[in-house]
């Protein structure tokens, strides 16, 4: 069974790093990679996100059904992106080097091919990052950490029921999909995809009506312990900030305003090699 978005304990420095911490620099690092098309700091944070990835220690085979699905999105959106304006990037960068012509408006150029470098490289920059955070960070320190920055502890504890609860919804799936199959309905390889998409659909009823009972279960149990009666809580996995937290902010913080200032001179978001 693969395990989606789920936490994967490893010896790490990526992992020491508190949840909180992990998140501030999620966002920092996004933001820094969309506001910008500056290839050169795109390929530094591909490149320095691929060193992160490979510290903490995640094997491909973790996250690799994620990879995959990523990595299609990412080749339908190019295609996408230049069967509906091929010519978006002589747009951006005023000039026309044309390499290929495919007949009428769909011709290859130096500016389309180096817009779309840009949007892949914006995929490698933020992706690898994502799957950190989702990989290295514990539910219940992660909601520990948002509670220690200000976050009130009942939002918390709800983010951290969440991703806990991912695993168990996988589980749930995986289950009823071998029961359904004890039973007769075929939902390997074998079988072509629109019966395969039919199976997997008629699971959805089963699971939901187990997860509402599971959710029940849940609330209640958290009621009759006076949830969210006091002010303030106790955490098992509260961490507190070390000076690894604070420098990983810091240069994330760093990155976005790297950003900025490229955009500032540049005169817009694009860089632009072909003046």
């Amino acid at each position: 069974m693969r395990n989606i978005f789920n936490y994967v304990d490893r010896p790490s420095p990526i992992h020491r790093l508190t949840g909180a911490t992990k998140l501030v620099c999620l966002l920092l690092w996004s933001f820094a990679a969309m506001s910008t098309y500056d290839t050169r700091l795109l390929v530094f944070l591909t490149l320095l996100s691929l060193v992160l990835f490979a510290l903490s220690r995640i094997r491909f085979s973790d996250v690799s059904f994620l990879v995959s699905f990523m990595a299609a999105f990412m080749v339908l959106n190019n295609v996408l992106i230049f069967v509906f304006s091929p010519q978006h990037g002589v747009t951006l960068y005023g000039s026309s080097h044309p390499l290929l012509s495919l007949g009428g408006q769909y011709v290859i150029t130096r500016e389309q091919l180096f817009y779309h470098l840009n949007l892949v490289l914006k995929y490698f920059a933020t992706i690898p990052i994502v799957l950190l955070f989702v990989c290295t960070t514990n539910p219940s320190e992660f909601a520990a950490s948002l509670n220690r920055i200000g976050i009130k502890y009942t939002v918390a504890y709800s983010v951290a029921l969440a991703l806990r609860y991912i695993p168990d919804i996988q589980k749930n799936y995986h289950e009823i999909s071998q029961a359904q199959q004890a039973r007769g309905i075929e939902m390997s390889r074998k079988q072509n995809l629109v019966k395969r998409l039919k199976s997997a659909a008629a699971i959805l009823i089963p699971l939901i009506l187990s997860s509402m009972d599971r959710i029940e279960v849940v609330s209640n149990a958290m009621e009759l312990r006076g949830f969210g009666k006091g002010k303030k809580r106790t955490w098992y996995m509260g961490r507190p900030f070390r000076p690894a937290d604070i420098l990983a902010m810091v240069f994330c913080a760093l990155l976005l305003a790297a950003a900025i200032a490229l955009n500032v001179l540049n005169g817009g978001r694009f860089w632009n090699p072909f003046r």
